[in-house]
């Protein structure tokens, strides 16, 4: 048996020097001849260029040494040369017994040529049989068996079976692999054994992988997974032993996922600590509940999906209730229709608190709701402190417009509640009279302790939101923030609407539209109004291309100028989601058909509906409502000048129209004379503190002014008519 390829690769070198020694000068045509056979044995890159390094130094130093000893010269000097020669032996030797050939590049034409090389090395090291003498096997006869190569631009693999005689027990390691194909070991992976025979195991070697990406510092989460994980599902994040299981993933920015607890309920996530977790905004990111309440959708988002509205015009169909008594107000983030009930069969109507600042989109809800009462068979009774403001106001049976008038509508409201309990002891009765919703728009004006009808207002909202319901009668009311002085500082009130129907939240005034605290309404805890932005991003920069050819009187806004009608819904038993109002691209009321509004049933109340809004459903003191109709029609008789609101029994008994402590018929010239010399309108309190006296006088003097047509009031401020 002659040497192995090993053998002659490394001891060609000894024999070359010999050789020379021997043969002299022609031992150079014998060195080619080695290299040339070293080249024909597929000796790598590597162990050629050792080989040749060598084979040079060896040939010329018994060149050398031959010609010393031909030419008589000390043969010390010969024996001197064999040094270097040696060294250079020792050298190769060196590099080609501890270190295999290097894998040459693959490509796929060359798979079979590289399974060969593969099988060889398991063979010489680890199974056998080896052709190096004295070698010890890792484990004789623990064959690579299925072998399948995957290679690629940059990186190779190979994967197989190490296969043994039944009655055998793998014993090749993951360190014994590496070592043999000079890899590290993290690049072998072997199957776990107790999954599989004991002669048996598969095995997955890396001979070469990709380049690793670049690591970005140690700890910090990149994906949304690991960002969740991070900061919301720890113990004091936003959604507590969660995990997030995304279902669409367009970038860190524009993603959703299913966020679940395992057989937990998630319960009510506050959005802002949400937001905050996941360093973004508020108006980023949407969140819908699902069947399962220990699972809730989350999406974020980078260009919002409401940015270009839904038309009115083309959901004409859908602004009808339907038989569940809901009508559609808008689009979800997920593209739905977003609901809200004015009635549930049955039971009776259904309230609707709103909440919005200026340009938030509140008028065009009220315009929203008034158009669907009206196809849908609802009477309407309106209440608009702030005159001229609702667009609509056309379709509603009775319309209070100003500040007087809107009071007026509540004393109307209220009487009607009356009416139907007096006819209707059951309180499901059979609504043969149609549903009647009663909107109060700028409900603030009347509530709020600042306004001359507060203590009335109050009294009876609190009322209407207690009883009204089963009596067929849903209140719609609107402020402007959520701040409990809104609605005169009453928690019934707010309680009431969120328990008897739908909420919508607009934006709001910087500091006014936190839902926490006091503030908190359940399903929308964490939301702050006024971080709903005021137009959409890069809006700024379409403002800064200007046309200088006129101000278009003819335009008309569209979806994309701003972000009025969005906000969040909340609907009975649900979370509050993202939605925008419809896009009123038509005047709502053109979509009436029949411009007549829905008339109200001929009853008691309706008959004396002027006397009752001018009558205070307030009892002499002042402070007790009128609790029936009779008593409610026989103060009407009464009329109006009866005591005022805020005004008590002892006052009014000993102020008349000749003993008045200011004089009623005294002080109204002097507030008509004030009014006519002022360039400018005047609030009730300037007017009382220029006149010297107490606003309660004025304001009583006022309302009967303006009843006369002799002043007017806009947004509390006074002037003459004349």
């Amino acid at each position: 048996m002659g040497p192995t390829r090993a053998q002659f690769i490394q001891y060609a070198p000894a024999a070359l020097a010999v050789g020379a020694l021997t043969v002299g000068p022609w031992s150079a045509i014998a060195a080619a001849a080695a290299g040339a056979g070293a080249w024909a044995v597929n000796a790598s890159v590597p162990a050629l260029r050792s080989l040749i390094a060598c084979g040079i130094t060896a040939t010329g130093c018994g060149i050398a040494a031959h010609e010393i000893l031909a030419s008589g010269i000390n043969p010390l000097f010969a024996l001197g040369l064999a040094a270097p020669a040696g060294a250079a032996v020792l050298a190769h030797h060196r590099n080609t017994t501890d270190q295999l050939p290097t894998l040459p590049a693959t490509t796929t034409a060359e798979q079979s040529s590289q399974a060969q090389l593969i099988t060889a090395w398991w063979t010489e090291f680890i199974s056998g049989p080896t052709q190096t003498e004295g070698r010890k096997l890792i484990q004789p006869g623990a064959h690579l068996a299925h072998l399948a190569i995957q290679a690629g631009d940059d990186q190779v693999l190979f994967t197989g079976v190490i296969a043994l005689p039944q009655g055998q027990q793998v014993r090749v390691k993951a360190a014994d692999i590496a070592s043999v194909y000079q890899i590290p070991v993290s690049q072998v992976e072997m199957g776990d054994p107790k999954h599989y025979a004991p002669n048996a195991l598969p095995i997955t070697v890396h001979l070469k992988k990709a380049p690793a990406q670049p690591e970005i510092a140690a700890g910090v989460p990149t994906s949304p997974e690991e960002v969740w994980a991070a900061h919301v599902a720890t113990a004091e994040g936003a959604m507590p032993g969660t995990t997030l299981t995304l279902t669409r993933y367009n970038g860190p920015l524009d993603w959703e996922g299913i966020a679940t607890r395992n057989r937990k309920a998630i319960g009510t996530v506050n959005l802002s600590d949400l937001a905050g977790n996941l360093d973004l905004s508020t108006i980023q990111i949407a969140l819908a509940p699902t069947d399962k309440p220990s699972q809730m959708g989350v999406r974020v988002m980078q260009e919002h999906a409401l940015i270009h509205g839904t038309m009115l015009s083309t959901v004409v169909d859908e602004l009808s209730m339907d038989a569940r008594g809901y009508v559609r107000l808008g689009t979800y983030i997920d593209a739905s229709p977003a609901l809200v009930p004015l009635a549930q069969p049955g039971s009776g109507a259904r309230h609707l608190y709103l909440v919005g600042g200026s340009r938030s989109g509140k008028s065009g809800v009220l315009e929203q709701v008034l158009l669907s009462a009206h196809r849908s068979g609802i009477a309407v009774i309106l209440a608009s402190p702030q005159a001229g403001t609702i667009a609509g106001a056309t379709l509603a049976a009775y319309c209070g417009d100003g500040l007087d008038e809107a009071m007026g509508a509540l004393r109307l409201a209220y009487a009607m509640m009356l009416d139907r309990e007096s006819r209707y002891r059951s309180p499901s009765f059979p609504f043969t009279d149609p549903l009647i919703a009663f909107v109060i728009d700028e409900a603030h004006m009347l509530l709020s302790v600042s306004s001359p009808y507060h203590a009335e207002a109050k009294a009876i909202v609190e009322q209407l939101t207690r009883r009204s319901l089963k009596r067929g009668i849903g209140v719609v009311l609107a402020t402007q923030t959520p701040l409990a002085e809104d609605l005169g500082n009453s928690s019934i009130i707010r309680s009431q609407l969120l328990i008897g129907g739908g909420a919508v939240f607009l934006r709001c005034a910087k500091g006014q539209g936190s839902l926490v605290g006091t503030n908190a309404v359940q399903g929308a805890e964490g939301i702050d109004l006024s971080m709903i932005p005021d137009s959409w991003p890069g809006q700024a920069q379409k403002v800064a291309v200007r046309d200088m050819s006129g101000l278009d009187t003819t335009a008309s806004a569209n979806p994309e100028d701003g972000t009025f009608g969005l906000g969040y819904l909340l609907t009975p038993g649900s979370q509050a989601s993202q939605f925008r109002s419809l896009h009123l691209d038509v005047a709502p009321a053109s979509l009436a058909g029949d411009p007549l509004p829905v008339a109200a049933e001929d009853c008691e109340a309706w008959r004396h509906r002027e006397a009752i809004a001018r009558t205070p459903v307030v009892d002499k003191r002042g402070k007790n409502l009128i609790g029936s109709l009779p008593d409610l029609l026989t103060a009407t008789q009464r009329g109006p000048s009866g005591p005022a609101p805020q005004q008590s029994a002892a006052q009014a008994d000993s102020t008349g129209p000749a003993g008045l402590a200011d004089g009623q018929e005294q002080i109204k010239p002097r507030i008509l004379e004030l009014l006519r010399e002022q360039s400018i309108p005047l609030t009730a309190e300037t007017i009382a503190r220029k006149l010297g006296t107490s606003v309660k006088h004025i304001k009583p003097r006022l309302s009967e002014l303006k009843r006369r047509d002799e002043v007017t009031n806009e947004n509390g401020l006074w002037r003459s008519a004349a």
